[in-house]
C-alpha cells in the first residue's frame, strides 16, 4: 500500500472511531525547523509554541485547545527527514512515542479527556 493509501486508511480508522485526524506532510519536512513547523500547523498549536523539542512534548502532552477526545497525528512520508537529518528524525520520533505514551490509555492525563495516537505512513 503506498504512503497515501496507508494514511487515507489510518485517517477512516481515526474517523470511524469517533478521533480527530491530523496529517503531517513529510515532503515539507526536511530539517527540524520545517518539521516542528508542519507538526505545529498539523495539530493548531498556539502562537506560543517554543519551537523546540521540549515545547513540541510539551504541546503533545497538552492538547487543550483542541476538542476532548483522541487526535491521530499521521505522518506520510517520514522518510524524507530520516534520509536528509537521521539524528533529527530519531529524536522527534522519540517526543512523538514519549508523547503517545503520556496520553494513552490508562494514564491519568489521557482520562482528562485528551489522547494522542502517532501512525507513521510510509511507502
Amino acid at each position: 500500500m503506498s504512503a497515501d493509501g496507508e494514511a487515507k486508511a489510518a485517517a477512516d480508522q481515526a474517523f470511524a472511531r469517533g478521533a480527530y485526524p491530523h496529517r503531517v506532510d513529510g515532503a515539507r519536512m526536511l530539517d527540524k525547523a520545517s518539521t516542528l513547523d508542519a507538526i505545529a500547523e498539523a495539530l493548531s498549536f498556539p502562537e506560543y509554541f517554543g519551537r523546540n523539542l521540549d515545547a513540541l512534548y510539551d504541546m503533545l502532552t497538552d492538547l487543550s485547545w483542541l476538542p476532548r477526545g483522541e487526535h491521530v497525528l499521521i505522518w506520510v512520508g517520514s522518510e524524507g527527514l530520516r534520509g536528509s537529518e537521521p539524528k533529527t528524525y530519531l529524536a522527534v520520533r522519540s517526543v512523538l512515542s514519549d508523547a503517545q505514551r503520556a496520553l494513552g490509555p490508562g494514564d491519568g492525563r489521557g482520562a482528562d479527556g485528551w489522547r494522542l495516537t502517532v501512525v507513521l505512513a510510509d511507502s
